[in-house]
């Protein structure tokens, strides 16, 4: 096999970038990806965590999460019937990046604001 020549590996990036972007992108998957990473949470928990997004949107990037099986969605039989919100194994997979996105803003943040964010040391830490 020959090896990669720079094009084949900068299209390679680009194609994985992409498919990555997709599956995150927008303003509401990263802070649900967030809310489950401290644990299995109902519906309204999480809308509870990101209290600005309407019950509307959190069912269609709920819907779109579990369809790149990023979060899992488990009903219990009971009365009234449970549904449960939880990382798979898929996006639990993502505790790196976000950790790493996380320690960016705050690094962008600080330098556009020129101080320092104690919260930054809480976050860091989880």
């Amino acid at each position: 096999m020959e090896p990669t020549n720079g094009k084949e590996a900068c299209q390679a990036k680009l194609r994985a970038s992409r498919d990555a972007l997709e599956v995150i992108q927008g303003k509401w998957r990263i802070p649900i990806i967030v809310s489950l990473t401290y644990g299995n949470k109902r519906f309204g928990e999480i809308k509870k965590d990101i209290d600005d997004i309407s019950p509307k949107m959190l069912s269609q990037e709920l819907k779109e999460l579990e369809m790149n099986k990023l979060i899992s969605r488990t009903l219990y039989d009971s009365m009234p019937v449970t549904v449960e919100y939880a990382l798979t194994p898929l996006g639990k997979s993502l505790n790196n990046l976000l950790q790493e996105l996380l320690e960016w803003g705050i690094h962008f943040r600080s330098e556009m604001t020129g101080k320092e964010k104690k919260i930054a040391e809480v976050v860091v830490q989880h």
